[in-house]
């Protein structure tokens, strides 16, 4: 099992000359690429549509700590994962019943996030958009760790 992780746009924008010291360890793990150990590297979980909306928020970054910069490193170190649309659209033909459909409480948009978040390995996500939470937390037939805080979800396991 990867040691994967979906980091949600409102989070990422955060990870860009981070302040806060739990951001700078989140940071530290996910540019960590040990080939000793490939059980303990990071990998984050995107799609096509979660990197545009990282590029629509971060884009004037200029920052070594962006969004930008750790998705190209692990592109090149082989650590990104990439949900292709026709996974997330069978996900949602599968799963996304019109009961289902009804209950969900994010917008429209981050409808397409949840089958990224529930189709990673380990479905560990970060977020800080309330209505999203609920989304991937009250899924039906899914058991996904979504926490607000980085320190609050064991990423590093």
């Amino acid at each position: 099992m990867k040691t994967d992780l979906f980091i949600d746009n409102n989070i990422a924008k955060n990870i860009s000359n981070p302040m806060d010291a739990e951001y700078k360890k989140l940071i530290r793990w996910l540019m960590k690429n040990d080939p000793t150990n490939p059980a303990t590297n990071a990998y984050l979980v995107v799609s096509k549509k979660l990197l545009a909306e990282y590029s629509r928020s971060t884009s004037s970054s200029k920052s070594d700590t962006s969004i930008f910069i750790i998705i190209d490193r692990l592109t090149r170190e082989g650590r990104l994962i990439k949900i292709n649309n026709a996974d997330i659209k069978g996900f949602q033909h599968r799963y996304f019943s019109k009961k289902v459909r009804r209950e969900l409480r994010s917008n429209r948009e981050d409808h397409d996030h949840i089958p990224v978040v529930l189709l990673s390995d380990r479905k560990y996500a970060l977020s800080l958009d309330e209505d999203f939470i609920y989304d991937l937390v009250h899924f039906p037939g899914f058991h996904p760790r979504v926490e607000r805080r980085p320190e609050k979800l064991p990423y590093e396991e």
